[in-house]
């Protein structure tokens, strides 16, 4: 019965953390529309900060919440972490050129799934770009706005 409980407490906490995030995101800017160039692979903003994420994952399904990303284990590189429409995810990416790249996966959601990412980053510190599935042919995107009140203002770095 103790295992009931938790894993009822458990499903309760994520399912206010979904619920969070859809309130989160539907509060993005513009209505997910990239207002930033892409950025020179010289002057790059910091990317270390709290996201609003609107996507369309490749069987066409919408979804948004909240992306964190701080800094990773070495230079250029990052950790990232998903609060999205029914899932809990993570990854890890590096900066190429003006791209952030790397992969994902689920920790916890309706569905296991992983797979690559890679992102435009823009002079507004906004990141825009696809995101893989694997299984799937078709490749989904994803569009994340910073969430802060330094937005389009970041001191530039990398």
């Amino acid at each position: 019965m103790r295992d009931n409980i938790g894993m009822s407490k458990k499903s309760v906490v994520l399912i206010i953390l979904l619920l969070s995030t859809a309130l989160l995101a539907s509060g993005c800017r513009n209505k997910g529309v990239i207002q930033g160039q892409p950025a020179d692979p010289n002057h790059l903003p910091d990317l270390a900060g709290t996201y609003a994420v609107n996507g369309v994952d490749p069987a066409g399904e919408n979804y948004g919440g909240t992306l964190t990303i701080e800094p990773g284990d070495g230079p250029n590189a990052y950790k990232l972490h998903w609060i999205v429409t029914g899932a809990i995810q993570e990854g890890e990416g590096r900066i190429e050129g003006n791209q952030l790249v790397g992969r994902w996966w689920t920790l916890e959601g309706i569905t296991a799934a992983k797979g690559e990412l890679k992102y435009t980053i823009t002079t507004l510190g906004e990141l825009d770009g696809e995101r893989t599935v694997e299984g799937f042919e078709q490749t989904g995107w994803e569009k994340a706005f910073p969430n802060d009140e330094k937005w389009g203002s970041f001191k530039l770095g990398h």
